[in-house]
């Protein structure tokens, strides 16, 4: 491996998906070292997400915040693939690729002749990996929110006595694009042993069920249903239950086993409530949580969160501060995983959180302007002149001016 490149620093892939499951896994193959053509529609201005701005955003940008969550690393290309003259570009990148991933809505890539039978004819080693909503034989798109209330999340999430809540990110967005990267790196270790390219397809109702993990199986093992329980656990107390201390903050405990919570108590000055019979086991703690939440929050609020933290750590209980976004990325341990522009702001973060020489970091671009590399790509990938170019340029077929794409 070339580490000053990435581990897949000759892998080409081409991105076609928008929004935030396929690109992230398109940012994730960029921070690994692969060249990523991200194509975009001129028709509708790119990636929808480019227009997804906070009111304290600079609204002619070109790139929102929403955009650089899962778009650095990458090179736009600014094509209009319903073009026969658009549609043959493409297809001398992708006879060059390894990967392409899309988005389509199921049947909209045989309409647009770019589905895993057609392309595979141009490179049989090629893997194709389709984010779909519900599957490939189900016309119908998927939206994060939808599937957060179809697959229970919503449900689950929340006060007992309040409303279904939907999770504050796109989680079922980022489950299924963890599903397809594991799906894609099986497929190129198939690859490396058969030669030969495959079709990838995770639906984000399959990505959100597989992650509904205990809670599923509760249900399935009782024949209970999992009731919306704010932020406790249903199998273990004290778990999620969060706590204010005595200068007014907030830590979440987090105690897994017996020997935990007697350790806890010892911290909170008050040893004999692990031996109170109601909460001995965890088994009688989750029996009797309603009785030990109350004991717990006088104590807790009797410390500050310092010092309370600290002695938790050091004696090897699970706890922790109740942090906003701004005090959870400003943590020391974090500040290897934020993405800086070129002035040395961060301004987007890492997908890729695993450690190894595999995953060694290093620079990578900026998330691209709508067609940035144009022209760059298609003189490098397709053997377009330039006079070819400024003409798909007039009909807008590619993005219509050269500056600042070389």
């Amino acid at each position: 491996m070339d580490s000053e490149k990435g581990l897949f620093h000759d892998l080409m892939v081409v991105e076609f998906a928008s929004v935030l499951a396929g690109p992230s896994v398109g940012q994730f193959f960029a921070e690994l070292g692969a060249e990523v053509i991200k194509v975009e529609s001129p028709k509708t201005h790119g990636d929808v997400t480019r227009r997804w701005k906070l009111t304290s955003e600079n609204p002619s940008a070109s790139v929102s915040a929403y955009f650089a969550s899962a778009n650095w690393g990458k090179k736009s290309v600014a094509l209009d693939l319903s073009s026969e003259e658009g549609k043959q570009l493409a297809y001398k990148i992708i006879a060059k690729a390894d990967v392409v991933l899309v988005s389509f809505k199921p049947g909209d890539a045989e309409k647009l002749q770019m589905d895993y039978d057609t392309l595979s004819q141009l490179n049989p080693r090629l893997l194709y990996g389709h984010i779909t909503g519900y599957g490939s034989e189900v016309p119908r798109a998927g939206y994060d929110a939808v599937l957060q209330a179809e697959a229970g999340f919503m449900f689950l999430n929340g006060e007992p006595d309040g409303p279904p809540v939907k999770m504050p990110v796109a989680l079922i967005d980022l489950l299924a694009a963890h599903q397809l990267k594991e799906g894609l790196l099986a497929g190129l270790y198939r690859r490396e042993k058969t030669g030969l390219g495959q079709y990838i397809e995770v639906s984000l109702l399959a990505s959100a069920v597989a992650s509904l993990a205990n809670q599923a199986t509760n249900y399935l093992v009782t024949g209970v249903a999992p009731q919306r329980m704010g932020s406790e656990h249903p199998n273990i107390v004290p778990y999620g239950t969060i706590y204010r201390t005595s200068d007014g903050k907030e830590v979440v405990l987090a105690i897994g086993d017996d020997r935990q919570f007697q350790v806890l108590c010892q911290i909170l000055s008050e040893p004999e409530l692990a031996q109170d019979a109601r909460f001995r086991t965890n088994r009688q703690r989750v029996s009797n949580r309603d009785a030990l939440h109350p004991k717990l929050q006088e104590l807790v609020s009797r410390l500050p969160q310092k010092e309370l933290l600290k002695a938790l750590v050091a004696q090897h209980v699970p706890a922790g501060a109740v942090h906003s976004v701004p005090e959870a990325l400003a943590q020391p341990l974090v500040q290897n995983q934020l993405l800086a522009n070129g002035e040395g702001k961060p301004q987007g973060v890492r997908q890729v959180a695993f450690s190894g020489p595999a995953s060694r970091h290093f620079s990578i671009s900026e998330p691209p302007e709508l067609g940035q590399h144009t022209w760059q790509v298609l003189e490098e990938k397709t053997g377009v002149s330039s006079a070819e170019m400024q003409e798909l340029a007039q009909k807008d077929l590619i993005f219509p001016v050269k500056s600042g794409n070389l």
